[in-house]
């Protein structure tokens, strides 16, 4: 997909309000990172070429300024002192990624995207929001991180499994990953940070497999008669992958969280998560599966021109790295 210069423009502004969030002192200039990050987005996800886009940046755009007047509110209560601004500031922050119990736009927004702005609202998006939930002392929101942790693990779960719509099924994925970064957040900053690099890294190539095979709805993926069998291959593996699977990359950051969680015996949440966690293989097979089994009949002058080897093989690495290197990542942690 080629850029303008306004694109460029607007996605250079959009990682420097990030990186302004994150490296701020203080909750006023995190709270400017966070508005000019959102300010960033809108014109990215506007396109004259979807009719959505616009319901999107407008449901998306109402969202996050709740989110920051919400904070703009706590940081001012913090200035006297009372135990609620934290709470406040924890709720706006969860509002903000798009995390259970405040779920409700994240699958709605998703919809209305095509998918190189949904890899920008599964991935970019969610990084300044959780680097401050995470400089945030969890003794006073741990009642709301719980809940969080446990709403969002069934949600992202249960909320999946009637869905058609590919975006819509990432996004309560990407809701059900939110809860195993919430908990690695509890458990250590190296852990939550490992995993959301490395789901960034697995959700981003499901959704590169999906646009290049411009599916946007379960169907497409089978009814396609021009869809090689590699790149079905592909994406069969890397949907295993974002499921945790092992052993595919995404189960390596799954597997450091268990260990952490075992050590400090959480084991209520660790039930809960991994419950949900096989919720989420269901239908992520549910598509793959399908999209193996069901083949048409192909003609010659139907089919595209075959990809270059370096994109399948990018692509295979990116869901085999754990595998071909878990020693690297095992003295990470």
């Amino acid at each position: 997909m080629s850029l303008s210069s306004s694109q460029i423009l607007f996605f250079s502004t959009l990682l420097l309000g990030t990186t302004l969030s994150i490296s701020s002192t203080s909750w006023f200039g995190a709270w400017i990172g966070l508005e000019l990050n959102l300010l960033s987005f809108i014109p990215i996800i506007s396109s004259k070429n979807n009719q959505y886009s616009s319901e999107a940046a407008l449901k998306y755009f109402l969202i996050q300024a709740l989110g920051s007047s919400i904070i703009i509110m706590s940081a001012s209560l913090m200035l006297i002192k009372t135990s609620s601004a934290n709470i406040l500031l924890c709720i706006a922050l969860l509002l903000k990624a798009g995390a259970a119990p405040f779920h409700f736009w994240f699958p709605s927004v998703m919809e209305g995207l095509q998918w190189p702005q949904a890899i920008i609202l599964m991935t970019i998006q969610k990084i300044a929001p959780l680097s401050l939930l995470s400089y945030m002392d969890i003794t006073f929101t741990y009642h709301i991180m719980l809940s969080a942790i446990i709403l969002s693990a069934l949600i992202g779960a249960v909320g999946g499994i009637n869905q058609t719509l590919l975006r819509k099924i990432m996004a309560y994925s990407s809701i059900n990953h939110m809860a195993w970064m919430l908990t690695a957040m509890a458990v250590s900053e190296t852990s939550w940070f490992l995993y959301f690099l490395f789901y960034c890294l697995v959700a981003s190539s499901v959704a590169l497999l999906f646009n290049s095979q411009e599916a946007f709805h379960i169907s497409h993926l089978f009814n396609h008669t021009n869809t090689s069998p590699e790149t079905k291959l592909l994406t069969f593996m890397a949907l295993l992958s974002l499921g945790g699977l092992p052993p595919f990359t995404g189960f390596i950051p799954k597997w450091f969280i268990i260990q952490e969680m075992v050590s400090t015996n959480l084991f209520f949440i660790l039930t809960i998560l991994l419950m949900s966690a096989l919720l989420t293989l269901f239908y992520y097979l549910r598509i793959s599966i399908t999209a193996l089994m069901v083949s048409a009949p192909k003609v010659k002058w139907s089919l595209k021109s075959t990809s270059p080897l370096l994109v399948p093989s990018l692509f295979l690495f990116m869901n085999f790295l754990g595998l071909l290197t878990p020693s690297l990542f095992v003295m990470i942690m």
